[in-house]
């Protein structure tokens, strides 16, 4: 309705004067229950509807209660009392002064008036917004076929230019034969003629072009205008639905609790029935758990007193908004389509158990396989594919608080896995001096370059670098080992991010990931371990505990559950969620001991304002299950790419034949390839041998983009970019890169 009335001109109300998005607004004391008497509300009136929340803060995420002003009933009470009564409802509200109730009193009134000529006006104005709807919808089509008519004017330009073009090119090479000759005057008529046509053509088409860019401007800006519109409205459809679900899901909590935690209480029914339960979570254990309860009066005593300031901080409105898009729709035109599908994946049959039954124990990394084993990408594409939600780190570097900033990184950390769920082939070995970038400047503001620095033990450096306010860097080892039955990959090394504003530095590692059936049954992936995501900053930290998967719990697979403290030691947020599907957190506003838990141990358990979403993974592509269960931005990591270095993992034979499901021919590549690379390393080997026994310095591998060096934060030793890879790509000079392929 209120967008019907945005869109009307406004001669079509004479004399009506609508409300304006903020009416009035303030704090407000309203009756909750017997218990737990009047608490203070924020109230908002806007467009005829009266909104409450706890705080301020609330307004960017939780609605407590509206109240629609057309139907509803407004009672002034004793001094400083006001109730309004709405769908047989009534709310009981109180201010601080006569002076102020008053003031409240005239503008829900007018409010009232304003909402009901609206309504009795929207009867006979529906017919009048479809015109103008059926007006914008022909407008649109005018203009289409406008600019439809003037393209095929600028192709018939084009045509006649080139036609005269020609024939002006072969007067003039005529005219030049023919210099001194008698029949040069006419020669030099006919040229001029045919100048004098391509001229007018020329100008024709300019015309044209002019024409075409005005008609094109003009509806540009409108339909840009349109199209941010629907972008809002189909943003705040989607909080609205989130909002009424977890407003669903805490209302049946609510009701199974209510039998145990308030037996013989009557609560009111002037009482707020879904806004009063809060969430409590238990601290972790080696099995954590978490529980949901309802508060008590000393609680919420506790609540409006010692924690009334903690509350109000509340969340910054974008903290829970997906925000990868910083320049609206003009952003979006610039960006390069990439490709959404690849070949799909041949079904090729494989004795597995003939090629594994003599590699138990052993290194994966030194073990020749087959690429029937592999999937189209690198190892260093797959470091790379860490970076499929950057958007978290877009947020977080815009955080002002640093906790608020930890709960971002650690989401972050937990969404690199989740492209691994279903992807149980190995990625192809890079080779020693491989490397791979990515460039997505213009879609997402970051250059990510890798390289593989070692081939035994197999390391990779990577590098990143975003314009939205952060760097992230890493240097991984990995260490497999294959035990019958599954096979366990186990990341060593520690991934860095700093946020270029507030100079705050995290550090985490990975967790094992375990592939299990390697013999029989469906091959199957699960992440266990722990993340200690440290800022070396402010030394708060975030612990994280992947649990592994078990027939016996109860839990939900892939369980994530975290909590981030402050460098003191207190808790603040509580994490959880899956990490093939979403991460939330829970502001934490109180704590208690609770029960013994097991082993003796006592719990301590939180009690949290509702969870907000972090992340949430993104749905796979059409026919991923074809395409090797590749996300989106899998799909695009071995595109093409014009201008990347000679050592570049998209220019690798074998990986580019399996792709296209030559696996035959990838096979015989990579066994090529390998073997190079061992004649390499051989090589090397006896140079060392010689440098040795003639008592010279040994000569070691150097990589070329990155160096080793003493990391300060962890005093460990580590590859760290020297820089010169975009430097070098920008003058297209690769003379310094190995032939490896």
């Amino acid at each position: 309705m209120d967008e019907l009335v945005r869109r009307l001109p406004s001669p079509t109300l004479p004399g009506m004067h609508l409300p304006c998005p903020d009416t009035h607004k303030g704090w407000l004391f309203k009756w909750t229950n017997y218990l737990k008497g009047y608490q203070r509300r924020w109230f908002v009136l806007s467009n005829g509807l009266l909104s409450y929340y706890r705080t301020q803060a609330e307004m960017a995420h939780t609605c407590r209660g509206t109240i629609p002003m057309a139907a509803a009933h407004i009672e002034l009470g004793d001094t400083c009392h006001l109730m309004i009564t709405s769908a047989g409802r009534s709310y009981h509200l109180k201010t601080t002064s006569e002076g102020e109730c008053q003031r409240w009193a005239s503008a829900l009134q007018q409010a009232k008036a304003n909402a009901t000529a609206l309504i009795q006006h929207s009867d006979d104005s529906g017919d009048e917004g479809t015109s103008v709807q059926e007006d914008d919808r022909a407008s649109s089509q005018s203009a289409l076929k406008t600019l439809a008519n003037k393209l095929d004017d600028l192709s018939t330009c084009n045509d006649l230019l080139g036609k005269h073009g020609a024939a002006l090119q072969r007067s003039l090479s005529e005219l030049e034969e023919l210099r001194g000759c008698v029949d040069s005057p006419d020669k030099v008529k006919s040229v001029n003629e045919r100048a004098t046509l391509f001229r007018l053509t020329s100008n024709a088409m300019i015309n044209a072009c002019r024409e075409f860019l005005d008609v094109a401007e003009s509806h540009s800006r409108r339909w840009q205008k349109a199209l941010q519109h629907e972008r809002e409205q189909r943003h705040h459809l989607e909080e609205t639905i989130e909002q009424l679900a977890k407003q669903h899901n805490s209302l049946e909590t609510a009701w199974k609790e209510k039998p145990t935690s308030y037996a013989g209480v009557e609560r009111s029914r002037k009482g707020d029935e879904s806004e009063e339960n809060d969430e409590f979570f238990d601290a972790m254990e080696d099995a954590p758990a978490f529980i949901t309860v309802s508060t008590n009066a000393e609680t919420q005593h506790k609540r409006s007193g010692s924690t009334q300031s903690m509350m109000s901080g509340g969340l910054p409105h974008d903290w829970t908004h997906n925000e990868n898009d910083t320049s609206g729709s003009n952003h979006m035109q610039l960006q390069r389509t990439r490709r959404s599908r690849i070949p799909d994946k041949p079904n090729y049959s494989l004795n597995l158990w003939s090629i594994m039954k003599n590699c138990i124990g052993k290194d994966l990394a030194k073990i020749p396989m087959p690429v029937n084993f592999n999937e189209p990408l690198s190892m260093l594409q797959r470091l790379t594919e860490d970076l499929e939600y950057s958007e978290l780190l877009d947020r977080a570097a815009r955080c002002d608080s640093s906790l608020e900033q930890m709960c971002l990184v650690a989401a972050f950390s937990v969404s690199s896995y989740s492209t691994t769920v279903h992807r149980t082939a190995k990625p192809f070995n890079p080779l020693l001096g491989e490397t791979y970038e990515l460039d997505r400047l213009e879609e997402y503001g970051y250059r990510s370059i890798c390289e593989q620095v070692s081939h035994h033990p197999p390391a990779a450096a990577h590098h990143v670098i975003s314009q939205r306010g952060w760097t992230l860097w890493q240097s991984i080892t990995i260490d497999s080992k294959f035990r019958g039955k599954y096979v366990s990959v186990m990341p060593l090394g520690n991934i860095h991010l700093q946020f270029h504003s507030s100079g705050n530095h995290y550090v985490w590692s990975k967790v094992t990931s375990t592939v299990h059936n390697i013999i029989v049954g469906k091959l199957w992936i699960d992440q266990s371990g722990d993340i200690d995501v440290v800022n070396n900053t402010t030394k708060d930290m975030c612990h994280l505990k992947f649990s592994p998967y078990s027939y016996f719990c109860r839990d939900a697979p892939r369980k994530v559950t975290g909590v981030v403290e402050d460098k003191e030691g207190t808790a603040h947020y509580i994490l959880s969620g899956t990490w093939d599907e979403k991460m939330e957190s829970g502001k934490i506003v109180n704590s208690s001991q609770g029960c013994g838990g097991s082993e003796g141990k006592q719990k301590t358990v939180y009690q949290t304002l509702p969870s907000k979403l972090l992340w949430k993974k993104y749905p796979l592509p059409d026919n991923a299950e074809n395409m090797h269960y590749f996300s989106a931005l899998a799909l695009t990591l071995n595109e093409q790419e014009d201008g990347v270095a000679p050592t570049d993992s998209r220019l690798r034979p074998d990986q580019r034949l399996m792709e296209a499901g030559l696996w035959d021919e990838a096979n015989a590549h990579k066994q090529r390839l390998e073997e190079c690379q061992r004649l390499e390393r051989k090589r090397r080997e006896v140079q060392a041998t010689q440098a040795l026994q003639e008592g010279q310095e040994v000569e070691v591998y150097q990589p070329l983009w990155f160096e080793k060096r003493l990391d300060d934060s962890t005093r460990e030793s580590s590859y760290i970019y020297r820089g010169g890879y975009w430097e070098a790509k920008d003058r297209q000079d690769w003379r310094q890169c190995p032939d490896i392929f």
